[in-house]
């Protein structure tokens, strides 16, 4: 089968590599991909939101399936639209999408259906959104409501900084118009765990999980970014856990769209915080999250495309899905400045080697070519991922890979996986 992906990030570079291990694959496009993705598929230069263009196109080559990595497509009717014309496509439909696409839509779905998550309130304007902060104090969690990719979240340790983030958003619009409405969360206190689920609508399978690390910084300090590393599995999820998070969230949130009339297909995403009252929601994602993806394909012993067909098909309870027992870590290598303004065009050296190193493979998040020169081409550039026996095998050949690899003004974390020695 001819299969395109959709998107140029880590994630659609770890689904192009873990779809061409399927004996039922014969050849992959990739729009647009990235200079890494272009190993495995061929890159074509059309946008991830050019729903048209990427119709034409799978069209005209005749492609079997449709994979979608980011969100922005998924948010803008992607799945629709190629459904409409008969073509098979993987992930949730535009209302389904909302999930992810609307803060306030998941808050009034988690609300309705009793679904755990933080005490929050929707605001439109800065007067009412700042009397508010005042009244509630700090530490609060400013939201964006629409997409922002990973950046529209501020943790505001006072009022003065919430306050701020509420300027930013409402008043200058920083992120357009996904900040025209925002959500004023409670802050949650305990460990932060992420478990994916695919789903046909009605069946749910959960994955293994992962712990992502969005600050930019170590320590968890700095700026939210789209996520700086991940590891597998999460010593956190015992399996006790697993089942609440299914019974309380996972099920509640799919049976919760079936009966408001949404059929979710796809990969359904909960980034939850565990709290000393049980599993909470912090958010969903309408997709692979990234740099989770990275840490959670490489341990997925089943082939991808059957599981995929099998959701699209609506019969997932048939599906039987493995995974290896090793621990996965990742380690994102970032331009300087990130997530702010920072310089592309820096040269990239270092992975000649690097492919030498055992268990070890690096996923290209935002790379070029710049004549025969590996270059970076936007803020997060490599994934670095590699497997091994323990979590602490995995994590020190992920760091050796990483002190290998060089371009100006790189930067990356140095404690990614330590919160797991804590929870063991």
């Amino acid at each position: 089968m001819r299969v395109l992906i959709v998107g140029s990030g880590g994630r659609e570079h770890a689904l192009a590599w873990k779809i061409k291990q399927s004996p039922l694959v014969r050849e992959i496009f990739c729009a647009p991909g990235n200079a890494g993705i272009a190993h495995l598929a061929r890159c074509v230069p059309l946008a991830a939101d050019d729903i048209e263009a990427l119709l034409g196109f799978a069209r005209e080559r005749r492609i079997d399936l449709t994979v979608v990595g980011p969100e922005a497509p998924l948010a803008a009717g992607i799945v629709d639209r190629f459904q409409a014309e008969g073509l098979a496509i993987f992930g949730p439909v535009k209302a389904a999408a909302q999930l992810e696409a609307s803060k306030v839509f998941a808050k009034q779905l988690m609300a309705k259906y009793r679904i755990p998550t933080a005490e929050s309130r929707t605001f439109t304007t800065a007067e009412e959104a700042c009397a508010y902060i005042r009244e509630k104090g700090a530490p609060l969690v400013i939201k964006a409501d629409g997409l922002a990719a990973g950046k529209g979240v501020v943790v505001a340790a006072t009022v003065g900084e919430a306050e701020a983030a509420v300027r930013r958003m409402l008043v200058d619009q920083e992120f357009g118009a996904a900040g025209r409405q925002i959500v004023i969360e409670e802050y949650l206190r305990g460990e932060e765990l992420t478990l994916l689920a695919f789903t046909d609508g009605t069946t749910i399978v959960p994955m293994v999980a992962a712990q992502d690390h969005k600050a930019v910084y170590d320590n968890d300090t700095g700026p939210n970014t789209g996520g700086m590393g991940a590891y597998s599995p999460v010593p956190l999820l015992t399996p006790e856990l697993q089942q609440q998070i299914e019974t309380e969230i996972l099920r509640p949130t799919i049976n919760g769209l079936r009966q408001e009339g949404i059929v979710y297909q796809g990969v359904l995403y909960a980034g939850l915080m565990i709290t000393a009252d049980g599993p909470k929601v912090l958010e969903y994602n309408a997709r692979f999250g990234d740099p989770e993806c990275q840490v959670i394909l490489p341990r997925l012993q089943s082939d991808l495309i059957p599981i995929i067909q099998a959701i699209i098909d609506r019969r997932l309870t048939e599906q039987t899905i493995t995974w290896h027992d090793h621990h996965t870590a990742c380690v994102v290598m970032t331009s300087g400045g990130y997530p702010g303004p920072y310089a592309t065009g820096k040269r990239i050296t270092g992975l000649e080697q690097v492919a030498a190193m055992p268990d070890v493979y690096v996923f290209h998040a935002g790379t070029a070519f710049q004549g025969e020169d590996l270059v970076t081409a936007g803020g997060r550039v490599l994934a670095v991922t590699a497997w091994g026996k323990t979590r602490q095998d995995a994590l020190d050949k992920a760091y050796q890979a990483v002190r290998t690899i060089h371009f100006d003004g790189a930067h990356y974390r140095t404690d990614i996986g330590r919160r797991g020695s804590r929870l063991t």
